[in-house]
C-alpha cells in the first residue's frame, strides 16, 4: 500500500470514481452533493494497492482548522488498516501546513474508529445526505 498526493487530472478522476462508487452507489449520496465546489481548493490523496487506486480522501482548511473529508476505501480494503494510514497522512499534511487542529464529519457508525485515533465528539448527531453524522475534533 502506498499513499500519494493527487498531482494531475487522471489521479483526481480516479479519486472521484472511488468516491462515486462508495458514497453515491453504495451509500446513496446524491452525486451532485458528493462532487462539490471545494474540489479545486482541497488537497486530495489516493491510496494505491500496487498501481490500483483503492481509496481516497481530501483535506482543506475551514475557519483555520484542517477538515478531513471524503475518506473512503473500496469494500475489499476496509479491514486492511489502510483507514488509519489515510488519517495519519491527512494529519501529517495538515501539520506540514502548520494547522494545529483537525475536524471531520464522522458517519455515526464510524465514530469508534475515529475515537481510537484520538478524535473526540464535538456535536450531537445530525443528518448529512441521509446519513447520521457527528463532528469530531483532534488537536494535532
Amino acid at each position: 500500500m502506498e499513499i500519494r498526493r493527487v498531482t494531475n487530472q487522471a489521479q483526481l478522476e480516479a479519486a472521484f470514481r472511488i468516491r462515486i462508487e462508495v458514497f453515491v452507489e453504495e451509500q446513496g449520496v446524491p452525486q451532485e452533493d458528493e462532487l462539490d465546489q471545494y474540489e479545486e481548493e482541497a488537497e486530495h490523496i489516493l491510496v494505491y494497492e500496487g498501481e490500483e487506486p483503492v481509496g481516497t480522501a481530501r483535506l482543506r482548511q475551514v475557519e483555520g482548522v484542517a477538515k478531513l473529508e471524503r475518506i473512503c476505501l473500496l469494500p475489499a480494503y476496509r479491514a486492511s488498516g489502510y483507514g488509519r494510514q489515510i488519517i495519519a497522512e491527512l494529519e501529517r499534511i495538515a501539520s506540514e501546513k502548520g494547522w494545529t487542529k483537525a475536524k471531520l464529519h464522522a458517519q455515526e457508525q464510524a465514530k469508534g474508529f475515529y475515537a481510537k485515533l484520538g478524535y473526540e465528539p464535538a456535536s450531537d448527531v445530525f443528518m448529512e445526505d441521509g446519513i447520521p453524522h457527528l463532528i469530531m475534533v483532534k488537536t494535532l
